[in-house]
């Protein structure tokens, strides 16, 4: 690393310690964080940082009266919340969402969390024919992010405007699948690396926003945020099966690491960090766990001509390029 770690290098960092000793770099600010449910990281996340005084915080998600229980919680703070229903599977509601967005009185936003996500289960697509992991949680998040830089682009605040993904050290179960990123239609397909290919992207999301706005202030950030189970990421549900056929992947690819199951508060510190520690301003598109820095990115992330080749297959999949 080309700089020191930051103070959070211990498994259980919190998320309300961070956000505590980050509290000037909340204050003030206007931040849109996707996939907010009660009981889930991204819910835990504005909670804590709505303990210290944002201007505004975007709710986003594909149930209005799931946003609105995040929204009652964080209203009795008196924090100022809005809701914006956003279907990341649909690149029609992506596009509405957007639009919203783009239509605020806000001049800006100053930090995007994209913390909505799904993993597993059986292969299903989206109404544009892509293999849902894959759709949702990086294409949805790919084509939302860039339809509303501008407003990233148009904050004023100190060491410049944030995006944070949201991945998983399940990126080891597979990188992009260029050639069949749908799995042949659902014949080739393997829900561990359906899964592992979205969090790739992800990851590599993330670098091709550094390379590519760094240079206009913008810091990217991607992260493990640990494993809570009995969130809203298997709204499928998570039973035994499900365990023993990732432990059995696991087993495959030879990774013999236990899982790092955390609390929500733990899970959530590497997202305050991620999207308010100054200290991550000397740095830009890296990868972090734990509240912290880390090198744990694994071989399906780590070659560099994937980052523009994957940018490439996005704006194919979108219908639309982005050039910076």
């Amino acid at each position: 690393m080309s700089s020191p770690p930051l103070p959070y290098n211990r498994k259980n960092a919190l998320a309300s310690t961070i956000a505590s000793d980050n509290a000037p770099s909340i204050a003030g600010k206007i931040v849109l964080t996707t996939g907010v449910t009660q009981g889930g990281l991204g819910a835990t996340f504005v909670s804590e940082i709505a303990q210290h005084a944002p201007k505004l915080l975007i709710l986003a998600g594909r149930s209005p009266a799931k946003l609105q229980a995040t929204a009652a919680k964080i209203s009795a703070l008196g924090v100022e919340t809005r809701i914006l229903k956003l279907d990341l599977a649909s690149q029609a509601q992506v596009r509405e969402a957007a639009n919203e967005v783009l239509g605020y009185a806000e001049p800006c936003i100053d930090v995007l969390v994209n913390s909505a996500g799904t993993m597993g289960g059986p292969y299903q697509t989206t109404p544009e024919g892509l293999e849902l992991q894959f759709g949702a949680n990086h294409i949805g998040h790919f084509l939302f992010t860039n339809l509303i830089m501008s407003k990233l682009l148009a904050s004023k605040a100190a060491g410049g405007p944030r995006i944070v993904n949201v991945s998983s050290d399940g990126h080891r179960f597979s990188g992009i699948r260029f050639e069949d990123p749908g799995f042949s239609g659902g014949k080739a397909y393997d829900q561990w690396e359906a899964y592992g290919q979205s969090k790739t992207a992800n990851i590599l999301f993330s670098k091709a926003l550094a390379e590519k706005l760094g240079a206009r202030g913008l810091r990217a950030y991607s992260l493990h945020p640990g494993v809570a189970l009995g969130t809203s990421l298997a709204p499928h549900g998570f039973g035994d099966e499900d365990f023993a056929s990732l432990v059995a992947k696991d087993k495959e690819i030879g990774w013999d690491r236990e899982l790092d199951f955390k609390s929500l508060d733990e899970c959530a510190a590497t997202h305050v960090a991620a999207a308010f520690d100054p200290r991550l301003d000397r740095v830009n598109g890296v990868y972090l766990e734990n509240g912290n820095l880390s090198d744990d990115v694994q071989e399906t992330a780590k070659n560099p001509d994937d980052v523009e080749k994957l940018w490439k297959l996005s704006e194919e999949l979108v219908g639309q390029p982005f050039s910076y």
